[in-house]
Parts: C-alpha cells; structure tokens; sequence
C-alpha cells in the first residue's frame, strides 16, 4: 500500500530547559497584544473558526483568503461567479461504420460529449478537436439552457483544438485570454468544465497548481497530436472536462484542459492543458481559412543529449540538435548546418524538441526570425525567413518522388519515404525481420500525416487497407486506389522493435 507523506518534517526537539521562561515572557506578550487589538477593533476575528488563517498572501505565505464584506472567502469565488456562465457544454453526434461479416455493412449513430467556453461575443466558442472529430452535428448548451446548433468553423488536429460558432439568442459572457508564456510552476490554476456528462454534472470547478510546462511526447491515442507543449496541472480533470478553460486568478484562460494521464481512466491529478498562447495563434487561421498555415524552418531535428551538450560547452542539458537540413529550405538558407545546436528561436530560449515545433509552427510564413546557435562550442545568431510548412513539403516530396537515395528506388507517400523492402535491402541496412517482402520506411517528415500517425523510422508496412502490399508496385496500386478517397487509411506494420500493429493514416 503506498504511504502518504508530507513535504515538510514533524518532529519533537528537546531544547535547555533555561529558554523555557524567555518562551513563555514572549507568549505572555504577545497574548496582551492580541487581547488590545481586538478590543480596539483592528484585529477583527471570523465567526467560522476556519478562516483565522492571515487575509494577505504576501505577508503570509498561507492559503490566499479574500475579505469580501466581511465575508472571509476564497480568491476562486469571484474568478469562477465571472466566468462560470462562458462556459459550455459540447455534444457531437456521428455516424460510425461497422463491419459486421466480410459481406455486410452497417453504421450507428455515436454522440461524445465535452466542453468549450466563449471567447467573443459574437458566438465563436473555443474547444477541443477530438471532442468534435468526425461529427455530422455539434448542438451547445450553454449555462442558461439554452441550445445551439453549432457550425464547426475550424479544426486542427495537429494541436487539437478547434472553433465552433453559434447565433447566440442571449447575453454572451467571454472568457479572454491570458499569458500562457508567464505562468510559473506552483502558480494557481483553476479548471471549469463538465465531467461524466452522463451524470449531468455542469460547471463543476476544481482547483490545483501549475505543476509543469513545456510537457511533450506524449501519447494518448491514435489521434495524438503532433504538436505539444502542454501545461500539466493538478486541478482534476476528467471525462467530459475535455474543452474546457484553464483559468488564472485573473479570470482569463491561460490552457485549453485536452487530456489526462490515468491508469483508470478518471483524474488521478495528473491532467494536461493546450497553452492559450498556441491557441491564440492559430484561431486566426481557423475562423478566416478554416485550417492553419504554418510556419517551416526545413530542419530534421533531435534531442539535444548530455553528452552532446557537454562538448558543445554548455551548462544545461537544453537545446535541440541538428539531424539535417532540407536543401535551399530557410534554415539552409540562414547557413544552420547539420550538428549545429538551436539554443534560440525568435527570442524564446528553446527547451526540447516539442516546444522547438510550436514555435517554429506558429510563425508566419515570411518572417525574418533569429535563431540563436551553437557551433564548435560558439554561440552565433543566423537571421531566416520561415517559408510556408505544406507548400514546402509539396515542393520536397516532388522533388523525392523522382531522385534516389542509398541506390534504392523509392516513393513519398503522406510524408513517408517508402522503399521496397527485400533480402538484399535488410543486409545493406542491417536489419533482422521475419518478413521477406514489404515496404521499408527510411523517413518521416516532421508533421506529415504518417508522423501523426506515430509512424517512424524503420517500420515495415505490411498491409494497406487490408490489402497485402510486398512490393512497390502493390504499394503504388493502393495509392492509386485510394487517391480520391478523404476517409483514413489503417495499416498493419511491423515497428522498427519487431512489434506488429495497426496505424491509421488521418489526411
């Protein structure tokens, strides 16, 4: 059974017995003092015993408590009574196909349900992708009763957040948004929204810390998104909570409340939030384009290792290393070489991978940014202009699609360099499988549908669609035949670990 244990340690201390009349002299003192104070009416005691805890927090350092008229209350109370009514409900009803026998088909409707809050006044609600994905029609209740037919006005699963908009029939209350950027681990965090919908529980607030920024790599389903740089917090987040507002003592959103980390399924206070400072820059692009453009640096990019920061002369194990550059893309353009470690982005000091991707992702193509190097264990400034993320990817998968590589023939297909896979091209790679024919992916474009898919490096595509592929031109039959078709792709692969599993391709 695992033990609970507090932070700071409970123990007896003998002391000398000559400091114990010094003692109590002091405790006398201050007893008068108090006893004065209270009959001159400066130190007023509450009724509720509870709350004769200290009012101020930077004198005190205790539990924040708020003089209200009177009225000893929580600082959360006027955050949550000014945004509370923001505060939506999201329900999504699809259709979802169903093989029952090799010779029937069939489909059901599916209704998932969530949360999302507004942030203007003329109707447009902030939510979560996945709450919405795939639906024929999203309906919004909101703290009045009232129901809206809502118009998904954008998505992005790359972030997982999206915009709905609805005609609103009432006066709208709007949560604005905050400064994710400043927000500092042990600050407060408070997190509306409507867990187990099925239990109707609307509105339900908790409360927690800020317990990390910056949290990346994470997976939780097949429609993990790519980009991360989330806000991890305390606050109890579960089922139905997804769309929800991360708030400050401000009252303004700083995280959109997307997942939760659990062995059960339910809050075990470890949830995670979108930052708003990513959302802020992509809800632009989806309430104009419906989608969002996104800025491309051209880089293949890897963890920055301890050993690596150690000969690069560094004094923290942060930065991102330089796998390789795409030829005449803007960071080749800027001079970035391959090994050179990025320390800075556009005046961001650069962490890790994941967050080098937001930043990089929510530039705007044309930008002249600085991105701050280290090369031969010197530091130097190169200035790039970020190009256009699809538009460059088009333009290099053309490219791909008719040069070779290592002597082997090869495609790009939703943003994987394939291969054929034989004897012959396991001995040059040196690689062990038990499977003589397939295709062999030698690389994944950062943000492509295939790295969605959490495909990498080395996997062996062994079906597509539930057709058998052992050859190129089996793969390329595939392709041909699923060219026109918007629905997603499963894949059965062998992982570059030996595992056998299913992918699903969303484009």
């Amino acid at each position: 059974m695992a033990e609970t244990h507090f932070s700071s340690e409970n123990r007896l201390i003998k002391k000398p017995k000559k400091g114990l009349k010094s003692t109590a002299l002091i405790v006398a003192l201050a007893g008068v003092m108090i006893f004065v104070l209270v009959l001159s009416g400066e130190f007023k005691i509450p009724q509720n015993s509870l709350a004769q805890s200290p009012t101020n927090i930077s004198e005190t350092g205790l539990f924040p408590l708020v003089d209200n008229n009177g009225r000893i209350e929580s600082p959360f109370v006027a955050v949550v009574e000014a945004v509370k009514n923001a505060v939506v409900n999201v329900s999504a009803r699809s259709k979802e196909q169903q093989r029952f026998h090799w010779w029937q088909q069939g489909s059901r409707r599916s209704t998932s349900s969530g949360s999302g809050f507004f942030f203007r006044e003329d109707g447009y609600i902030l939510t979560n992708n996945h709450v919405v994905s795939g639906a024929d029609k999203v309906t919004v209740r909101t703290s009045t009763g009232y129901t809206y037919d809502a118009e998904v006005v954008g998505t992005d699963p790359q972030t997982d957040l999206a915009v709905l908009k609805v005609e609103p029939q009432e006066e709208i209350v709007i949560i604005p948004f905050g400064n994710s950027d400043e927000i500092k681990v042990g600050d407060w965090a408070i997190a509306i929204g409507n867990p187990f919908p099925q239990q109707g529980l609307d509105r339900t607030v908790t409360v927690g810390v800020i317990s990390a920024k910056g949290r990346s790599n994470l997976r939780f389903s097949s429609e993990t998104p790519y980009y991360q740089d989330y806000i991890q917090t305390d606050a109890s987040i579960n089922p139905g909570n997804s769309g929800g507002p991360l708030l400050n003592l401000r009252g303004e959103a700083i995280g959109v409340n997307a997942a939760i980390s659990s062995p059960t399924g339910s809050s075990v206070g470890v949830g995670f939030a979108i930052p708003i400072d990513l959302a802020r820059a992509i809800v632009p692009d989806l309430i104009t384009y419906g989608k969002v453009s996104r800025g491309w640096l051209g880089v293949w990019f890897a963890p920055l290792t301890q050993r690596e920061a150690k000969r690069q002369g560094l004094d923290e194990v942060k930065g991102v290393i330089i796998d390789s550059v795409f030829v005449n893309s803007p960071a080749d353009v800027a001079g970035i070489e391959s090994g050179d470690v990025i320390v800075g982005f556009n005046n961001h000091q650069v962490e890790n991978t994941g967050q080098l991707s937001v930043l990089v992702s929510t530039t705007k193509s044309g930008q002249e940014v600085p991105i701050d190097i280290i090369r031969d264990r010197r530091k130097m400034t190169l200035n790039t202009i970020v190009a256009d993320r699809d538009k460059s990817l088009a333009k290099a998968s053309s490219r791909a699609q008719i040069q070779a590589a290592d002597d082997f023939d090869f495609r790009v297909w939703n943003g994987m360099e394939i291969m054929e896979f034989t004897p012959e091209i396991a001995s040059v790679l040196e690689l062990e499988t038990e499977h003589d024919n397939g295709i062999y992916v030698r690389r994944v474009y950062p943000g492509s549908a295939a790295d969605r898919a959490s495909i990498s490096r080395g996997t062996i595509i062994l079906q597509v669609d539930e057709v058998v592929v052992r050859t190129l031109k089996e793969m390329e039959d595939s392709i041909q035949r699923l060219r026109k078709s918007s629905r997603a792709i499963g894949l059965i692969v062998q992982e570059p670990d030996g595992t056998i599993a299913r992918k699903v391709i969303r484009r």
